[in-house]
């Protein structure tokens, strides 16, 4: 009332209040002030897109850029060097989890490896990830310590968080993964705020963010991408679309499953990507680096695949149907890219095993290290958990 009073001060003679019908029995009403409407300016920002969204749904970033050129050799190979890493790793844990040797709460990235080895080709080690609960893939491919991750899955003093954070929390910040959040998309608007850091320094540093399909549907998603093509931001906002919100299918969580269409509502530059494609995404990530490198501001990639296990590690995906399921296993990244190299002559078949060897034995070491390894003391349970230990030894 305080506010209505002022505006008919403000602007005497005009009706300051009005009544409209709500609901169909039409016997409530609510009221709106209309004086601040009709004086109302819209200010409009002026903004020349790349690309607009109804291009982006069909086509790619990489399609349309001048600079766009096909994956060499060597970064194939290191393609297929870091999604092989992934499965490799990924498997081993789930095998431990359901043998009852590992005791943790994992989340499978079986579909994801192509995705993520695509995101870690294309950025530097001063470059920032932020990543999900499902995070192994994101970690690996960034450059991770094998063996600090798998401690820190197995809580060992020697871990990436020394035990503190397990399979959730995985962290590296000297390669700069900077974190793990364990609800969904909240490590969204944290990227943001990488990305404001990265943009008053003044340094071309670009900050990426992984997230899955059903973190679009939060509020902090929106915020965060109307803010970071407000200020032009170096994020990367990596949507991994598996078409399953935990047990939900898109479709009956979302009314567009166009994801890569939200973006044109904060003017942004966005794509839709075949995410079981390794070389594709890595062209599409590759892109949205360079863009955020030369100040031209965010990008939302949607990374399409399919959930191929189950939401978590031991957890049931029999609601999965099963010819849908079939479909997408003919496309399991790994052994799909595998192929691909051999067939095109990329290395010969004796290298690629040689990978597959080199990969096996690092990672039964890191297991049987990890094992090896101390829980940690109890002198740790407060150590780095608060920005000043002395506040918690009452000094």
């Amino acid at each position: 009332m305080v506010a209505s009073a002022r505006a008919r001060e403000r602007y005497p003679g005009r009706p300051a209040r009005t009544s409209r019908q709500r609901g169909a029995d039409g016997h409530r009403t609510i009221d709106c002030d209309t004086t601040t409407l009709e004086s109302y300016e819209p200010t409009v920002r002026a903004y020349a897109p790349q690309h607009s969204w109804e291009q982006m749904v069909t086509n790619t970033l990489s399609e349309t850029d001048p600079t766009r050129n096909a994956l060499s050799p060597a970064d194939m190979l290191r393609l297929y060097r870091s999604m092989r890493l992934i499965a490799a790793v990924d498997q081993r844990i789930n095998q431990e989890v359901r043998a009852g040797t590992l005791n943790a709460a994992t989340y499978p990235v079986r579909g994801l490896e192509g995705s993520c080895a695509a995101v870690g080709l294309n950025l530097r080690p001063v470059d920032q990830l932020v990543s999900t609960y499902r995070n192994l893939g994101d970690a690996l491919a960034k450059g991770s310590s094998l063996d600090a991750l798998v401690a820190e899955i197995y809580g060992r003093l020697t871990g990436a968080s020394k035990g503190k954070g397990g399979a959730m929390h995985l962290q590296d910040q000297s390669v700069g993964f900077v974190t793990s959040t364990g609800i969904v998309g909240s490590g969204i608007p944290i990227a943001v705020g990488l990305g404001v850091a990265a943009q008053l320094d003044g340094s071309d540093r670009v900050v990426v963010t992984t997230f899955g399909d059903g973190a679009t549907s939060i509020g902090a998603f929106h915020e965060s991408m109307n803010l970071a093509s407000l200020w032009r931001l170096p994020v990367i906002f990596v949507c991994q679309n598996n078409q399953w919100g935990e047990h939900t299918p898109i479709a009956e969580y979302a009314a567009s499953t166009d994801l890569a269409g939200r973006a044109a509502a904060y003017a942004m530059a966005s794509a839709r990507v075949d995410g079981f494609d390794p070389i594709a995404t890595a062209l599409e990530v590759r892109v949205a680096v360079e863009r955020a490198r030369r100040g031209e501001g965010p990008t939302f990639l949607e990374v399409v695949t399919y959930r191929l296990t189950g939401h978590s590690g031991v957890s049931d995906y029999s609601y999965v149907p099963k010819d849908a399921l079939a479909r997408a296993l003919e496309r399991d990244p790994v052994p799909t890219f595998r192929r691909r190299m051999v067939e095109q002559g990329v290395a010969p078949v004796a290298e690629i095993e040689e990978i597959d060897s080199q990969i096996a034995a690092e990672v039964d070491a890191a297991f049987s290290k990890a094992l090896e390894e101390p829980f940690p003391p109890p002198s740790e349970r407060f150590t780095d958990v608060f920005a000043d230990e002395r506040l918690v030894q009452g000094l």
